[in-house]
């Protein structure tokens, strides 16, 4: 593979130097592919839970994600400001400084990680007493018991974001693949062969991580590589962390909130029934891949961008930007013109129960438009990460979820019943998208934040 062959050296050269489109694609297309992937493991969680779970575990499952995902997003706040922090200096080819704060970051993220354990049950517990009798059981077992995967949620986090912001995004995808293969698996012998329902549902994923974790251990500490990690040689440096909490703080409490939104919205579609509940997860888990494809070329712009900030290359920048933006629409066009003429056939394969049939195709054929938007606030986000500006980003999720959706949905709810909740993730993605592309318009590039 051309991936393989190439040096960290040429790699980053390329980045530098090379023709923006084509690196831009280059880059894109494990980054893409990984997106792809990841969204493939809800989707094949979605399908065993509700195929061999019932409609009862498969809505507590959907109803616990965003609270989890307000503690797994932590670490994708100190991934953004990991990216920013390690694309600059391998921009400017100081390899030490790179391997001494991967190093940090990636030690100091783990014990973050192992420190949400305990509070992971104790909101489990208050949770679970403010949910319908139906799901209450559920929903204590699988928040608790999944804080057990929070550590290793981190450490791949923080490994995508390493790999990302030195160019080499084909490695995420060999470990997302490898996640996908392995869910896939424990999902057959826990749920299928055991029929462990919930407890399976966690577990497998569990022992997902688990094997994933042991091998991004042998990627960075063991195999040889111009970019090799020495964990021996790790000693706490507070600067370093400072700075990461300087620059990921924004992002990480931006991340927490959007969960935090997505929770209240569940609580409004948890008023309408389990159905309705069990609906909305298909519906987002069939989405998630269109969301998650444009959303990549974010991540690819906030890679190039912040290594040709790293030596003050503006123009080059900028083009960047712009590139991400025509790129990211395409894509999105693709998507909708792909998905919205199957989502009678895919819904079908998550249930066949007519009354979450209904819902869930509505559903598709209202916010699968917004994608477009959505990948244009992508991209948006990706350059003010790259500067190392977080507090932007956090400022436009909170607006775009808090503001745009959530008041929207408490606003119209009266006479769109539960369609108030995709109508308003289609009205604030467009608002939000337009608004952010107006803010990079104005922006001043001269970075002096990382």
């Amino acid at each position: 593979m051309l991936f393989s062959k190439q040096s960290a050296e040429e790699r980053r050269e390329m980045i530098l130097n090379g023709n923006i489109l084509t690196t831009l694609l280059f880059l894109s297309v494990p980054t893409l592919m990984v997106g792809i992937i990841q969204a493939l493991i809800p989707l094949s969680d979605g399908l065993f839970l509700n195929n061999l779970g019932g409609v009862l575990v498969a809505s507590s499952v959907s109803f616990s994600q965003p609270i989890l995902n307000t503690m797994i997003a932590l670490s994708q706040g100190l991934g953004a400001a990991a990216m920013a922090m390690i694309g600059k200096l391998y921009g400017r080819g100081i390899i030490r400084a790179v391997k001494e704060t991967t190093l940090q970051i990636f030690v100091f993220s783990f014990f973050i990680g192992l420190g949400l354990i305990p509070v992971c049950v104790i909101l489990a517990f208050f949770i679970a007493e403010y949910t319908t009798p139906e799901i209450k059981n559920n929903v204590f077992i699988y928040i608790s018991l999944y804080s057990l995967v929070i550590p290793f949620n981190f450490l791949a986090s923080i490994y995508n974001a390493i790999k990302n912001s030195i160019g080499r995004p084909e490695v995420p995808l060999i470990r997302i693949f490898i996640l996908l293969i392995l869910k896939i698996i424990f999902n057959t012998v826990f749920l299928y062969f055991f029929k462990l329902k919930i407890f399976g549902a966690v577990i497998a994923t569990f022992c997902s991580y688990v094997v994933v974790t042991i091998w991004m251990y042998h990627d960075l500490f063991i195999k040889k590589d111009d970019m090799r990690l020495e964990i021996k040689k790790y000693k706490f440096i507070p600067p370093i962390v400072k700075k990461l909490l300087r620059i990921g703080f924004p992002s990480m409490i931006s991340y927490m909130l959007i969960q935090l939104g997505f929770f209240l919205i569940n609580t409004e579609v948890e008023k309408y029934g389990a159905i309705s509940l069990n609906a909305q997860g298909i519906a987002s888990n069939i989405n998630s891949i269109c969301f998650i494809l444009p959303a990549s070329i974010g991540i690819t712009v906030t890679s190039m961008v912040s290594m040709n900030m790293g030596i003050g290359n503006i123009k080059k920048s900028k083009k960047i930007f712009y590139c991400g933006i025509a790129t990211s629409i395409v894509i999105a066009i693709l998507i909708i013109a792909l998905i919205l003429p199957l989502d009678e056939v895919l819904t079908l394969s998550f249930t066949r129960e007519k009354a979450v049939l209904e819902i869930a195709n509505k559903a598709l054929n209202i916010y699968t438009y917004s994608v477009i938007s959505f990948g244009i606030f992508c991209v948006c986000q990706g350059v003010f990460i790259a500067l190392g500006r977080t507090k932007v980003p956090m400022f436009m999720s909170v607006l775009r979820i808090w503001f745009f959706r959530y008041l929207f949905i408490l606003f119209t709810k009266s006479f769109l019943g539960v369609y108030s909740v995709f109508w308003g993730n289609l009205f604030s993605n467009m608002c939000a998208g337009i608004l952010f592309f107006i803010l990079v318009l104005k922006i001043n590039w001269s970075n002096k934040n990382v």
